[in-house]
């Protein structure tokens, strides 16, 4: 976990508070808007250091990492779904897997 020094703001001091403060519930989905990063990562450098402003990015970065890992293994097992349900159709197609 990173330490961050202490602002006059009051403001996340720690890596976990980074966290909190991105997945507070109230303002989850504006804390997770792709387009305002410039913006909200100069605000974190500013008030809280580089530290925080660079957790900031990695935790956007992990959560869409992750929201697109499970959209891939979703579409993977839909295509095998439909791939056996064509049958024999199906089997030329897995034997290439």
């Amino acid at each position: 976990m990173i330490n961050m020094p202490r602002s006059a703001n009051s403001g996340p001091t720690t890596g976990r508070e980074v966290h909190e403060w991105i997945d507070d519930p109230q303002h989850k989905d504006e804390r997770h808007d792709i387009t305002k990063i410039p913006e909200t990562f100069q605000m974190f450098k500013d008030k809280y250091g580089e530290e925080a402003a660079r957790e900031y990015v990695q935790h956007l970065a992990d959560d869409l990492n992750g929201k697109f890992s499970h959209l891939i293994e979703d579409i993977q097992a839909r295509v095998d779904t439909n791939l056996i349900y064509l049958g024999p159709i199906g089997a030329k197609f897995r034997a290439k897997k």
